[in-house]
């Protein structure tokens, strides 16, 4: 399961309605890479594989690939707003590390 926030589903939306994506899901997935070991990619996408993990929050469809799922099950996924500008926050309880940016993050080798 992917949790999210109020907050961060009224920021998916209202990406979605900027990006003209309304009839897209929301589609999260991690690639190697970043500071920490992997980092996560949230995008749009009106393609939804057979394979894909499938979870709906108030109307908003939420895609996760197998290979990733394996990695961000349980997160909480929140967005907020500082001086700095706004962004997504990831609170992933499979993480064993992650960097100061909080868009990398590194787990258990043997997943």
């Amino acid at each position: 399961m992917i949790h999210l926030s109020e907050i961060a589903l009224k920021e998916i939306k209202r990406l979605q309605i900027s990006r003209n994506k309304e009839n897209s899901s929301f589609r999260i997935s991690i690639k190697p890479g970043g500071c920490a070991d992997l980092f996560y990619i949230l995008d749009f996408d009106s393609k939804i594989q057979n394979t894909d993990h499938q979870f709906q929050n108030q109307g908003l469809s939420i895609l996760v690939d197998p290979h990733s799922y394996a990695y961000i099950q349980e997160l909480k996924l929140d967005f907020s707003e500082d001086l700095m500008g706004g962004g997504f926050r990831f609170h992933n309880p499979n993480a064993l590390k992650t960097c100061s940016c909080g868009q990398s993050f590194t787990v258990n080798s043997n997943q």
